[in-house]
């Protein structure tokens, strides 16, 4: 029983998925922060380039 015991204490085989799991998790909240910050601006910068790319299509007569 005590080697079990020891043999569960020493295994890390789950420790990686853990980290990785915690790495992925940090990411998503960096993500969340940027968008909440510039997410206007985003949306902005997209829609000009949208609007640009419409306008430019529109123009070559490519439909839609």
């Amino acid at each position: 029983m005590k080697n079990i015991a020891k043999n569960f204490i020493a295994d890390e085989s789950g420790a990686t998925a853990i980290e990785y799991g915690m790495v992925a998790a940090m990411v998503g909240v960096a993500v969340v922060g940027i968008f909440a910050t510039f997410g206007g601006k985003l949306k902005t910068a997209f829609d000009t380039l949208g609007d640009g790319l419409n306008t430019q299509t529109t123009k070559l007569g490519v439909a839609k």
